[in-house]
């Protein structure tokens, strides 16, 4: 089985958000299951520097009046799995973010950019550089035309992945011929949206299997709150439609082997956690204060992340003893209130604005407490690190935070299937109920590290999630799960087995 995935970002050759770890931590539990997938995406600055063994692979030929066009190859470094790097360095070589430029502004080009990603695609799919996929994996709106291309062009199968239905990646109507798109598609049951071009409808239409990163996503997606105007879609196409929760390479988060921790800790001894969280405290120049509860925020500050309720709250958080800290970008105003707060609270408040990586887990390693709630959220990724290193998490219920944390009910305590804090309603007083609940039990240190341990106990590691990937492929080429797992001694033992039995 050959599977090309196509993406915008992959960790850590590009990354901007959960997309980038999906993209490489999928590909690699296909790998380990026997299947030859390869990745494509975009080779921005620094890219092809970060691939092993790169070398360019073939040339493309001339699209939407952009040439000196063509293919580096190489692996990922942590992996080995094969990626291919669109390199069309007037398109993606330039200054600034993957999306936008140095001043936050949407490039101005982003719908050729990704269309020439998609056209890339489908060329390789022809077998331009000496490889045919019998499946092409398109992600989010960035390679929502693959599909289209590939279903007017009689290619291979296709499976696209909604990682967020509020990105759509609209454009004008008559960015069509730029964008190499037929006229003959631009209607309601094309990829017309409100008068515009839409890429995310384009996939929704034309792949042959949709996906998405969780079944309760999935699920709310069908209705109007979370379909952001693409629900009938959905709907029309709800037997091709289904929700796999997102896995976590717990191989590169791993509180047991984490590089960037300044020290190492597992569920059975917790004594490097209290190192991270001095460390962390130190790093963010708060007081060292080992029983003060600590809570973390690292995300996009966005509206969806309920940024500005988590803003709101800081006062009562500060007011309960507690220390609060963040890592992030995203809405200035919203950065400079974050900011204020610090200014305001500087003992009990600390804010990094940005992103970066090793910080990132020392975050996760030195906090006690994950604050992670969404207005909606199709999987999130942070609390599942969350629980992989014992900072137990508070969310909301909804999406794929409500498929991977259970709330820390009496009953849940008692037969100890709880893992974090689960609360209704995306306002000031949801979130300071959940915080309120977590800090009471905080005081209570032996029913604390009961949780910690049960979080830690989890399993959200990609096998099963890949392996019903696995499935999905083999169903669009007519495979049956017996002959999936024939001649393909390659894989690990346990990814046959998931397969074998049609998880």
């Amino acid at each position: 089985m050959h599977v090309l995935f196509v993406t915008s970002e992959a960790y850590p050759l590009a990354k901007s958000g959960g997309l980038a770890d999906v993209s490489s931590a999928l590909p690699a539990a296909l790998s380990r299951a026997g299947i030859d997938v390869r990745i494509l995406m975009p080779a921005y600055p620094g890219a092809a520097g970060a691939l092993k063994n790169a070398r360019v692979a073939a040339r493309l030929p001339q699209m939407l009046e952009i040439g000196n066009a063509s293919l580096i190859a190489g692996e990922l470094p942590h992996s080995g799995v094969p990626v291919w790097l669109v390199d069309a360095p007037a398109l993606f070589d330039r200054h600034g973010g993957l999306y936008q430029d140095e001043a936050g502004h949407d490039w101005a080009d982003n719908a050729r950019r990704f269309a020439f990603l998609a056209h890339a695609a489908a060329h390789v799919a022809r077998g331009i550089a000496g490889w045919k996929p019998d499946v092409v994996h398109a992600n989010d709106w960035h390679a929502g035309l693959v599909p289209l291309l590939l279903a007017k062009r009689a290619g291979p199968a296709s499976v696209f992945t909604i990682h967020n239905l509020a990105f759509q990646g609209n454009f004008p109507a008559d960015a069509l011929q730029a964008i190499g798109i037929p006229g003959d598609v631009f209607h309601s049951d094309g990829l017309e949206f409100y008068g515009q071009a839409s890429f995310l409808k384009a996939a929704l239409r034309f792949s042959d299997k949709i996906t998405t990163v969780s079944p309760t996503y999935a699920a709310e997606a069908l209705g109007p709150d979370a379909g952001c105007g693409l629900e009938g879609i959905l709907r029309s196409r709800a037997g091709d439609f289904s929700g796999i929760l997102n896995g976590i390479d717990t191989d590169f988060w791993n509180p047991a082997t984490d590089i960037h921790l300044p020290a190492n800790y597992s569920a059975g001894k917790l004594s490097g956690k209290r190192v991270c969280k001095a460390e962390l405290q130190r790093e963010f120049a708060l007081p060292l204060a080992p029983e003060t509860p600590l809570i973390g925020f690292v995300s996009r500050i966005a509206h969806q992340k309920m940024a500005d309720v988590i803003l709101d709250a800081i006062p009562a958080i500060v007011d309960c003893g507690a220390q609060f800290v963040l890592l992030g970008r995203g809405d200035p105003v919203l950065e400079a209130g974050f900011a204020a707060m610090a200014r305001r609270f500087p003992e009990n408040v600390a804010v990094r604005i940005g992103y970066d990586e090793p910080l990132a887990h020392r975050l996760q390693a030195g906090a006690d407490i994950l604050l992670a709630p969404a207005r909606f959220e199709p999987c999130g990724l942070t609390q599942l690190y969350a629980l992989r290193y014992g900072t137990i998490p508070i969310v909301r219920k909804t999406g794929g935070l409500a498929d991977t944390v259970k709330d820390a009910s009496p009953d849940a305590l008692a037969d100890r299937s709880a893992t974090g804090f689960v609360f209704e309603h995306a306002d000031r007083s949801g979130l300071l109920y959940a915080v309120g609940r977590a800090l009471q039990l905080y005081k209570e240190p032996l029913t604390w590290r009961r949780l910690m341990a049960q979080a830690m106990a989890q399993d959200f590691s990609w096998t099963a999630s890949a392996a019903k990937y696995a499935v999905l492929y083999f169903e669009l080429c007519g495979v049956s799960t017996l002959e999936m797992t024939k001649d393909r001694s390659k894989a690990e033992p346990d990814a046959l087995l998931s397969v074998s039995v049609g998880i």
